[in-house]
Parts: C-alpha cells; sequence; structure tokens
C-alpha cells in the first residue's frame, strides 16, 4: 500500500484525529458511516440468511467497517499496513483479527477462513494510485476465487459525477481534490474479474454544507430518488466475481 496517504497513518497523532476528528460524533464523515451501516447490515441479512460470512477488511484502519458488521460475521479479519490504526481499532471496540501487512511487494495472502466471505474496501482507492489499487482488488480476488465465494463491497469517497466535481469547475476548472469516476472504479473492478452488482450513493452534499439544515432535507429527499447515487459525493459499490 505504498503512498503519502499510507505514510501518514504511521503517526499516532494522525490515528488519533483520524477517530476523534474525522469521525467524531455528528460529523460529516459518522453520518455517512452510519447510513453505511445500516446498508452494510442489510446486505448481509439479504445475502448471506442462512450461513454468515467470514469478513475480510483490507485497508482497515480504526475498524469502523468491522463494527458494522458485528454479530453478523462468523469471524472477522483486518488487514493493514499502520500498527496504530489496528492498536486504535481494538482500543475502541472492533472485534477482529488484525493482521500487519507490508507497504508494497507480493499481494498479501488473506488468513484461510472458508466461506462465504465478504470483503470490504473502504476510504482506500480514492488517495492511492493505480497500483495500490490493484493490489487492493488482488488480494480481494485471492478471497473470492468465484462467483459463489461471496461479497465484495468497495467505497468511492470522492465520485467525480458528484456535485463537489462541478463546485471544482467553478474555480477555474482546477480540481483540489482526488476524484474517481464510477466508469474508473467499474473498470478497476473487472479489470480484477468482478462486476458491479448493485451501487448505493450516501451523500450528494459536500463537507461544507454538512451543518445547513435545509440543504440536508434536500439531501435526504435526493437519495430515495432513483438513479441518485450517480451524482452522490460517497458511494459503495457491492460486486461479485465474474466466473462460477
Amino acid at each position: 500500500m505504498t503512498s503519502d496517504y499510507t505514510g501518514v497513518f504511521q503517526d499516532t497523532e494522525a490515528v488519533e484525529k483520524y477517530e476523534t476528528v474525522t469521525y467524531a460524533p455528528d460529523s460529516y464523515a459518522s453520518r455517512i458511516n452510519d447510513r453505511q451501516r445500516d446498508y452494510l447490515r442489510a446486505l448481509v441479512r439479504r445475502e448471506f440468511p442462512e450461513h454468515p460470512p467470514v469478513q475480510h477488511d483490507f485497508a482497515c484502519g480504526t475498524g469502523r467497517a468491522v463494527r458494522a458488521l458485528h454479530g453478523l460475521v462468523r469471524e472477522a479479519h483486518g488487514y493493514d499496513t499502520s500498527g496504530g490504526m489496528m492498536s486504535k481499532a481494538a482500543e475502541v471496540g472492533s472485534r477482529a483479527y488484525w493482521h500487519l501487512v507490508p507497504q508494497d511487494g507480493p499481494v498479501p495472502q488473506p488468513v484461510a477462513a472458508g466461506f462465504p466471505a465478504i470483503v470490504t474496501i473502504f476510504r482506500l482507492l480514492l488517495n492511492v494510485d493505480e497500483g495500490v489499487r490493484d493490489r487492493a482488488l488482488a488480494f480481494a480476488a485471492k478471497v473470492l476465487p468465484h462467483r459463489g465465494s461471496g461479497l465484495l463491497v468497495v467505497e468511492n469517497h470522492g465520485n467525480a459525477g458528484s456535485v463537489r466535481h462541478l463546485r471544482a469547475r467553478r474555480h477555474s476548472g482546477e480540481r483540489w481534490f482526488a476524484e474517481l469516476s464510477h466508469d474508473e472504479v467499474g473498470r478497476l473492478l473487472a479489470r480484477h474479474g468482478f462486476e458491479i452488482v448493485e451501487r448505493r450513493g450516501f451523500s450528494m452534499l459536500t463537507p461544507s454544507l454538512h451543518d445547513h439544515r435545509v440543504a440536508r432535507l434536500a439531501d435526504a429527499a435526493a437519495r430515495r430518488m432513483p438513479g441518485s447515487d450517480a451524482y452522490a459525493v460517497n458511494v459503495l459499490y457491492t460486486a461479485r466475481r465474474l466466473h462460477a
């Protein structure tokens, strides 16, 4: 996972800020996280009604995706390059087996824990280069070798088709943040043998509008409209392997 973004979380102060500031109660990120948790729990109940899956959370950070599925998985495994992030994950109550992986080199080997499985990759793809993205998806392909193995859920927290992108164009067309389009995510997944089976948007708002009451009401209404995920800032893609 070599990248400047990865290196940031080798610092204990950055880890603490991530958990207590970025994901502070009622913050922009925590509100989105709450919606994602509800979606993930409904997804697992729907797709794995008889046999709880094993969760493999790649770039697990402080374990928010792990916490989202507490009680619904047979066991959970978190993989990260930052021991500090995983220590914080355990400290805040994330229950999983933690695995420190190297920042580069061969694709990490997932723990052999059986099927079905669900792989979660949250808040990684947007801030790393193409090589790191490919390494993450290659890991997911190892966990999920065929269509019946389970599900992959990937987060894009900077959709290039969102309102945030339109605001960037108003500022001399210069982009000051990272973006990924739906097509780029789709091509990345397809390159590793996955097809998207569901796409869900979780906020149409930028962080600057988070505390604007009217904007939040409009966002809630917009998210219920068919096709609104195309314009959401934050999007989850649920995918399966293409081959049986």
